[in-house]
């Protein structure tokens, strides 16, 4: 459940926006806020059921993108390989303090450096 709770949150950050008022809102009340149907459809004068088709059809509409465009797990895959530049940059940095090379050592500080700024953002 877990897993599927984090799938929805990257979905609707990364397409979130493509969604109309009320399917924002009832996406953020069940996924983020943790309402229930019941819930959410006490607030707002509807039936649970009326509350469920408005979340499925953001859903579909989310993994629609997702599966057309591809931009989370490409996210997840650049993510994964700045992680591993960023320790081939460490490790360089180590190797060249031994040989002494302030050239290789610098470069390998920017590269560092560069990665850790990507993968803050």
């Amino acid at each position: 459940m877990k897993n599927q709770a984090y799938r929805m949150a990257m979905l609707f950050d990364f397409y979130g926006d493509v969604l109309t008022d009320r399917q924002k809102e009832f996406y953020d009340l069940y996924y983020n806020e943790d309402l229930s149907l019941g819930e959410i459809a006490e607030n707002y004068g509807i039936t649970r059921q009326g509350v469920r088709d408005v979340i499925v059809r953001a859903e579909a509409v989310l993994t629609d993108l997702e599966d057309k465009t591809g931009l989370i797990k490409r996210f997840h895959t650049m993510k994964a390989q700045l992680e591993r530049l960023l320790q081939d940059a460490n490790r360089i940095v180590e190797l060249s303090a031994r040989q002494d090379n302030a050239e290789l050592e610098t470069l390998a500080l920017r590269i560092r450096d560069g990665a850790e700024t990507l993968l803050k953002e």
